[in-house]
């Protein structure tokens, strides 16, 4: 309830009193006119004091509230400059972490491309001296000897890897009265005893220049040109097949069969793709084409019957050396029953030299046990001992 109503329900109160005291007079004494006029008299006087009671109040909410305004604003302005000051440290430190997170990840990042930089210069020097040795690689591929030669490092390779040096040989003549010679041939056990091994030839070839011409037909999608490519490679194989029949395969100095050994698995499977190409190779020139792969199963084959043939012959050298140590033996058991005897003998002799020292023994026991006078008396002893004394120390002597 505000200052207003009060003051209008005190004015109210106050006429209600005014009328019930006039009212208690004698009707006499006061007349409506006058009863009215006091009322209108302290009606105003009443009005008058709750004019200025008003304007004492308005004052003093007034005063009240510039003073509350005035702490209000004086709050506000110390939380604005808080706030303030709280959000320039919040700045500050956002802008410090900020700025050591961005100095850190930078560093990082160059450090990062740095070090890819680097990678990258060792790759690029890697990558040139890749190119120049695919350059020296293809001048060797391009000249027809050294692609040859390479054929034979290849075959060579594979052959000291898988076999002992005493189990081939490099650059076999293999035919008595020819100049021919085969760039390896493998060892095989002979037939008979005169004939200690025979050969198994092995020729390397490597026909680049067909299975290019192949093989860019084939990426370039002209299926005549590659039809023709892989006639001209057959052709090829044919002939380095003929070449070995004619030149390296001799029985009895061969074995009647020889191989053709391709260096690079990708051209080995492109002859294979030729339908009836090694089959017929194989039954016409009695030559067997291998790659990498396929020589080195057949390398791992030939091993394990050289161990077996090893090991036949060691069992036959095995079989002698155990007769000779039965005769052996034999002779042994003769030499231990002898011994066992000599020993039996010896024996003999230990037992009955222990019985004669057991003897002595006693009668020197027995001497030492007479007094001097009682050796006086007693008759001299002769130097001689009884037979049945004497005979075991004969025995002993």
């Amino acid at each position: 309830m505000d200052l207003t109503t009060i003051l209008l329900l005190l004015l109210a109160l106050t006429n209600l009193a005014i009328l019930i005291a006039v009212l208690r007079k004698p009707s006499d004494a006061v007349t409506p006119a006058q009863l009215e006029q006091r009322l209108r008299d302290e009606n105003s006087r009443l009005l008058s004091d709750l004019g200025q009671k008003l304007n004492d109040h308005h004052n003093f909410v007034a005063q009240q509230t510039q003073t509350v305004i005035g702490h209000q604003t004086t709050a506000q302005d110390r939380f604005r400059l808080s706030v303030d000051q709280r959000l320039e440290d919040i700045r500050r430190t956002v802008d410090e972490k900020l700025h050591e997170t961005l100095e850190k990840r930078l560093g990082e990042s160059f450090q990062r491309v740095s070090e890819n930089l680097e990678r990258v210069h060792k790759d690029l020097g890697e990558m040139q001296t890749l190119a120049q040795g695919v350059g020296d690689l293809k001048k060797v591929l391009t000249n027809v000897k050294s692609r040859g030669t390479w054929g034979e490092f290849q075959l060579g390779a594979l052959l000291e890897d898988m076999l002992t040096p005493e189990q081939y040989e490099q650059n076999v003549k293999i035919r008595p009265r020819s100049p021919e010679v085969v760039e390896f041939a493998i060892k095989l056990p002979g037939r008979d005893e005169e004939q200690a091994h025979v050969w198994l030839p092995i020729d390397a070839k490597f026909p680049k220049e067909d299975y290019e011409r192949l093989i860019q037909a084939q990426e370039q999608g002209q299926p005549d040109l590659a039809e023709a490519a892989a006639k001209a490679l057959a052709d090829r194989i044919d002939g380095c097949a003929r070449d070995i029949q004619q030149k390296y395969i001799h029985p009895p100095h061969s074995v009647d069969f020889g191989i053709l050994f391709l260096p690079v698995e990708s051209l080995y499977a492109e002859v294979l793709r030729n339908a009836g190409l090694v089959d017929r190779i194989q039954q016409k020139y009695r030559v067997t084409i291998a790659g990498p792969t396929t020589l080195t199963a057949l390398l791992t084959s030939l091993q394990m019957g050289f161990k077996s043939l090893a090991i036949q012959k060691r069992s036959s050298e095995v079989w002698q050396v155990l007769r000779a140590v039965k005769s052996d033996f034999g002779k042994f058991g003769g030499l231990l029953e002898k011994a066992k005897d000599q020993l039996a003998k010896v024996q003999d002799s230990l037992d009955s030299a222990a019985t004669s020292s057991r003897k002595i023994e006693n009668r020197l026991n027995k001497a030492e046990q007479l007094a001097p006078a009682d050796l006086a008396a007693a008759p001299a002893l002769t130097a001689v001992p009884p037979e049945s004394e004497s005979a075991p120390d004969a025995r002993v002597q």
